[in-house]
């Protein structure tokens, strides 16, 4: 693995960073006494900016280059953590960290895979790209162990923004000597508008509704998971770290390498039905009287909910590579998912339960089934 990889691989590890406004909104809800509605601004405000920014990142980028672009999104995360830094006490500091860090990941998503491309050695792409997509699991499963920690030694929770800014200076400084080579492009820049025509194609809208309620059911897991596990069995919120959410993201960190290596003998749309399956049956035990089936709920869930955004993302592509640079902002697009259901599931739970409040990311989950069963058809369809 060539040295000038490096860099990229930080950056895919603050990309995970961008995860962390499910995993301390439970903690922000009991530091602030904020309603669960509250508590689910923080996933809300980092999750907006895919859906505001993901394709004008990716017509700025053909203009001014992907190093550019990654720098930028480098320096609106670093800003936000550096603000949420100054005041470790104060939520609404802590909304405006969120909000640029979801910024800052929302353009680096756009930045990151076809950088890593130009920076590998010819063959190495694919390998690089899925280690990637590790690392970036590790800096997502930061987000629930580093507090736990932090705790463990008689410190706040909120010393998670300085250690990611520090992690995000070292990045800056990284990519800064990195040498990117200009590759004539190969396809027509995307704009806003050949990525809305292609939602008049049914397969396209429906993949992108896939993504869109898959990234929103993970975050209402990753946001939830201590709040339920506290109120629904009695185990206190600073203590559910490694247990709930940090189980949740451990699970899908194993379900990325287990993905890869079923995906060597299984076909993708059939593997897609089995991880929608585990994903059902996860949700489905956070409603048996168990703590433990609950906990191991969450770790099935989190298996199967490993390799379904991959899997939607390659199947649309293949289906219409001509139009990968549309496709490919669309997609990202439609992480805003991760700002929308978290907030209604906030807004269930106020007024029933949290264990009702699952029933969200169920419905999600049951529409993105739908579509892997689809997807199976389709292929019989094509034989």
């Amino acid at each position: 693995m060539r040295l000038r990889t490096l860099p990229v691989f930080l950056a895919f590890l603050a990309m995970g960073f961008g995860d962390i406004g499910g995993s301390l909104a439970s903690l922000a809800k009991s530091e602030f006494h904020l309603s669960n509605t509250a508590a689910a601004l923080l996933p809300l405000v980092g999750f907006i900016p895919f859906g505001l920014l993901s394709v004008g990142a990716g017509v700025f980028q053909d203009k001014r280059g992907k190093k550019f672009v990654l720098m930028t999104g480098l320096l609106v995360a670093l800003a936000g953590l550096l603000s949420g830094s100054y005041r470790l006490d104060s939520f609404p500091h802590l909304l405006v960290a969120m909000l640029l860090l979801g910024s800052g990941a929302a353009v680096l998503q756009v930045a990151g895979n076809p950088i890593m491309r130009d920076v590998s050695e010819e063959g190495k792409y694919s390998r690089n790209l899925s280690f990637g997509q590790f690392v970036k699991a590790i800096g997502s499963l930061s987000g629930p162990l580093i507090p736990v920690i932090a705790r463990h030694f008689g410190v706040p929770w909120q010393v998670i923004l300085p250690i990611y800014a520090a992690v995000l200076l070292i990045t800056v400084l990284a990519v800064i000597p990195l040498k990117v080579p200009k590759q004539a492009p190969q396809h027509k820049a995307a704009t806003l508008g050949s990525c809305l025509a292609l939602l008049k194609n049914g397969y396209v809208l429906a993949m992108v509704g896939a993504i869109f309620f898959y990234v929103g059911a993970e975050v209402c897991l990753s946001t939830n998971i201590p709040t339920f596990l506290h109120d629904q069995f009695g185990i206190v919120v600073s203590g559910v770290g490694l247990l709930g959410t940090g189980l949740f993201f451990i699970a899908l960190t194993i379900g990325r390498f287990g993905g890869g290596v079923a995906l060597n003998w299984m076909a993708p749309r059939k593997f897609f039905v089995v991880t929608c399956a585990a994903s059902i049956l996860g949700l489905m035990g956070l409603f048996a009287p168990s703590g433990y089936v609950a906990a191991a709920g969450f770790f099935l869930a989190g298996l199967g909910f490993a390799n379904i955004f991959p899997l939607v993302f390659s199947l649309v592509v293949e289906s219409m590579p001509e139009r990968a640079n549309e496709l490919s902002g669309l997609m990202v697009t439609a992480i805003v998912g991760g700002a929308v259901l978290p907030y209604a599931m906030g807004f269930v739970s106020d007024r029933s339960t949290v264990q009702l409040g699952f029933l969200v990311p169920l419905a999600a989950i049951l529409y993105v089934s739908g579509i892997a069963l689809t997807n199976l058809s389709r292929e019989a369809k094509e034989r």
